[in-house]
């Protein structure tokens, strides 16, 4: 089985998809009655204290993935997953300094 791997660019796909997909489903929980997707992006760009509020969550689906893996002893698929959550993180924070 494909989730049975343990490398690191295995981990670092999971690190990447990982938030992109909890960040589509927060705004299926939270928004998608009110705006579209495009406009969820458009605040997401404009609202410094939203992007915020959505890294942090879409980062915690990496925390989660992260955690079964390092419990699973795949050690190199963990280590992509962390590395890729760091380098989310760091561009948000980044694009919010210059911006």
């Amino acid at each position: 089985m494909i989730f049975k791997k343990d490398n690191l660019k295995f981990g670092l796909l999971l690190g990447i998809f990982g938030p992109l997909l909890a960040m589509t489903i927060y705004y299926f929980w939270v928004f998608s009655q009110t705006i579209s997707f495009s406009e969820y992006f458009y605040l997401l760009h404009t609202n410094k204290q939203l992007l915020t509020a959505i890294s942090s969550v879409s980062l915690l689906a990496n925390a989660v993935i992260f955690t079964i893996y390092i419990n699973t002893h795949r050690d190199k698929t963990a280590r992509g997953i962390f590395a890729a959550t760091l380098i989310y993180g760091i561009a948000v924070l980044v694009y919010k300094l210059i911006h």
